[in-house]
């Protein structure tokens, strides 16, 4: 059960190279995978999680093993946002920045289409804000993956 097959530095070196490469592969992939997950996204970070498994204990199934690679992913993904929140570039690198879907009641359907946004999300995102699209100053894509709405300023003292 404690007996390793392989050397334990085998494990971090393995951990390092997997979590650097799913990081790269999550970030190329687009913010709505990191997001909103929908089912079949859902399947894919599972489905991910067990092709990556034998890759990162090298068929060891040992206790310790297992232990020594989950502490070096938390470990790294720790270091990862510690690094992102001190740096700004970092921060950029690995998060993204949000990208403008719209402005002033106008829908950017290039700027949608890229970012793999479907009207219906926006619409959804209109909805949650309380909002028609002639309300809107700006739709931002977040880095998160999340839609956010600024309404214009109304003209009107006390409305919204």
């Amino acid at each position: 059960m404690f007996d390793m097959q392989l050397p334990w530095w085998e494990f971090i070196v393995r951990g390092a190279i997997i979590y650097s490469v799913l990081l790269l592969m999550v970030r190329i992939s687009g913010r709505r995978t990191v997001g909103q997950f929908r089912p079949f996204d859902l399947l894919v970070v599972m489905l991910l999680s067990e092709s990556v498994s034998n890759s990162l204990s090298g068929s060891d199934e040992s206790v310790s093993g297992g232990l020594i690679v989950a502490a070096t992913l938390i470990a790294l993904n720790t270091l990862v946002a510690a690094a992102t929140a001190r740096s700004r570039k970092l921060a950029t690198l690995v998060d993204g920045t949000p990208i403008l879907l719209g402005r002033d009641g106008q829908i950017f359907h290039d700027a949608r289409r890229s970012a793999r946004i479907t009207e219906g999300d926006i619409e959804q995102a209109l909805h949650e804000a309380d909002c028609t699209l002639e309300d809107v100053q700006y739709i931002f894509l977040e880095s998160d993956g999340g839609i956010s709405i600024l309404q214009k300023k109304s003209a009107e003292p006390g409305k919204p």
